[in-house]
């Protein structure tokens, strides 16, 4: 995992370090194949260049965001946004459900919308898979 992501998990206060820190294990598990950087000031997992997957720190909570989530049909995500984001938010480590996550995880690779070039596309959306 980058460097730069466990520096931002470090810089968190308890619980929310707790609460990246679980969170960037399990996301590192399932997309070890993943590019993983900061940007945008927080911690995001692409495939191909194509954000997937990231996090970051809310006023009360740490928002895990899945940048095609809304085409997932998962009920425990909510919508995010006006493209397909979804995303989760936990203000606990005792509300992370890895079984959820690892789930969301694979979905995330199976189902992808390309952000790569939404700038390019004047902000159409392609679904990529």
């Amino acid at each position: 995992m980058n460097t730069a992501i466990q520096e931002y998990n470090n810089s968190q206060n308890s619980p929310d370090k707790e609460i990246c820190n679980q969170l960037s294990e399990i996301i590192h598990k399932n997309l070890s194949d993943a590019e993983n950087k900061i940007w945008h000031a927080h911690p995001v997992w692409f495939l191909d260049g194509n954000p997937i997957v990231g996090y970051s720190k809310l006023k009360g909570s740490v928002r895990l965001l899945f940048w095609s989530g809304q085409s997932f049909d998962e009920e425990l995500l909510s919508n995010e946004g006006s493209f397909k984001a979804a995303e989760f938010r936990y203000t606990n480590a005792e509300q992370i459900n890895p079984e959820d996550i690892n789930r969301w995880l694979q979905k995330a690779r199976e189902i992808q919308w390309d952000y790569k070039n939404i700038v390019k596309r004047k902000g159409v959306l392609i679904r990529l898979k």
